[in-house]
């Protein structure tokens, strides 16, 4: 794994998967553009963390339609462009439906689709037209283990995932003539600040439990993923979906 004066594109780089997934992409000798919406300082503290120099930091509200042009257009000019990108950014809200009213509904249903699913296909459109005319890359789009084993106090979440898994590989069918390869990351639960009102809540155990190995996955775990699917070597798994649950959930 050696991303020597590869530059990569992280969302939702300041903080657990994306942080860790920034940090190892550096150790391994890559360029780092870490795109965050809201928390410079956790942004700002992840770029410190970064061995290397040529990394930076980028402000973008990814669920505004406009927002990903100008951030590709600003991503060409001053980091220099895009081999890798890592779309990690994404939310999880909770509505259940017995308990919230059809405005909290319908509100919870269309915030966690735009950001979890169509901010990633707004973004995947820009930088695959910059790959295709510049020797192509690669897509590493970040999943849930609740696309497919369900999510019952959170459908909207675990639809939005699954939905980006068929996107991701309907998209990795297609732009494979340019030289593009697209692969997904299932992680079960990670120890990240969205995972750890659930982790430290009653029903903490119960989630270690899930997994034989009695524990969930720390980010770097799931970092070392999308590594490998960046990494030369792994084209021919464009299209694929790597478990990351510590067989808490097993599919066939």
């Amino acid at each position: 794994m050696d991303f020597t004066n590869k530059r990569v594109v992280i969302t939702g780089g300041s903080r657990g998967i994306g942080s860790a997934t920034a940090r190892a992409f550096a150790e391994k000798g890559a360029k780092v553009a870490i795109i965050y919406k809201e928390n410079e300082a956790a942004a700002k503290a992840t770029l410190a963390s970064l061995d290397g120099d040529g990394h930076a930091i980028f402000k973008a509200d990814l669920s505004d339609p406009a927002s990903p042009e100008k951030l590709v257009t600003i991503l060409i000019a001053e980091f220099g462009g895009i081999d890798i990108l890592v779309n990690n950014a994404g939310i999880f809200t909770p509505h259940r439906i017995d308990e919230v009213d059809y405005q909290t509904w319908q509100d919870a249903w269309k915030t966690i689709m735009d950001i979890n699913l169509q901010a990633i296909a707004n973004l995947c459109y820009w930088v695959v037209n910059y790959m295709k005319d510049n020797g192509g890359g690669k897509i590493i789009n970040v999943s849930s283990r609740g696309a497919f084993r369900g999510e019952p106090e959170y459908p909207a979440y675990g639809a939005s995932k699954a939905a980006l898994n068929s996107f991701s590989q309907s998209l990795a069918q297609y732009v494979a003539k340019y030289q593009i390869y697209v692969g997904v990351v299932a992680p079960g639960f990670v120890e990240t600040d969205m995972a750890k009102s659930a982790l430290e809540g009653p029903q903490g155990q119960a989630i270690l439990n899930q997994s034989p190995l009695g524990r969930v996955a720390k980010p770097e775990e799931v970092a070392y993923g999308i590594l490998f699917y960046a990494s030369k070597g792994s084209e021919f798994m464009t299209g694929g979906i790597m478990d990351i649950n510590g067989a808490s959930y097993l599919r066939t």
